[in-house]
Formats: structure tokens, sequence, C-alpha cells
């Protein structure tokens, strides 16, 4: 077991190993279709989520990358500019897709989001 005052490793979900108590929360939690709106613990997710936020509602997406992409989709029309730093995932892993998905491009700013001419 990881000590308390260890950093916490981030760099992915491959990285960490679920402990026997995870496992048995895993093995425990009702389950449902999710794709039906019927999973009970996803329901609980979105709904607290959407409370804390103040909003309507919230969708759970399986990923960051996922979530990317349906936001760019929601948010721009096709032809749009997306102003990015050019340290972003976005830039970095997603390039393609934003195009692809949302007919949008990317104007990359400076490191950390410093606009530079």
């Amino acid at each position: 077991m990881q000590h308390p005052s260890s950093p916490i490793d981030l760099r992915s979900d491959t990285v960490t190993r679920p402990s026997q108590e995870m496992r048995a929360a895993i093995a425990a939690a009702p389950v449902g279709d999710d794709q039906y709106g019927e999973d009970p613990t996803v329901n609980l997710l979105q709904e607290k989520i959407a409370a804390l936020l103040g909003k309507e509602a919230a969708l759970w997406l399986p990923s960051g990358t996922m979530a990317n992409q349906v936001a760019l989709r929601a948010l721009t029309r096709p032809g749009d500019d997306v102003i990015v730093s050019r340290e972003s995932h976005a830039v970095w892993h997603e390039t393609g897709a934003a195009g692809a998905n949302a007919g949008v491009q990317f104007t990359e700013i400076g490191a950390r989001g410093t606009f530079t001419v």
C-alpha cells in the first residue's frame, strides 16, 4: 500500500492497481446498462456532478479525450478556430480528431497558455 504522504501517480490508469477493498467494492456494486440509463452507479455519479456544478444534468464519458471531442462538437461549428496551449493534450494527442469530428482547427498559443506574437 502506498504511504499517505507519497505522491499520487496520475500518468495513466494503467500504473495503478486496485486494492482488495477496491476489488470487493467493485464486485458488490449494483450494475445496469449504462447506454440505457440503467446503471445506478453511473446515474448517481452524474446526478452528484450536476448538483456540484449547479447544472441541470451531467454526462459520464470514459476518457478525457472523449470529453474534449464531445465539447468541441457541442460548442463549435465547422470552420471555427479553437485557441489552445501548444502543450495541451488536445495538441499532442488529439490534433486530427478535432478536424475529423468537429471540423475545427487549432491555433496554438505559447507555453502554459501565454499568448505571444
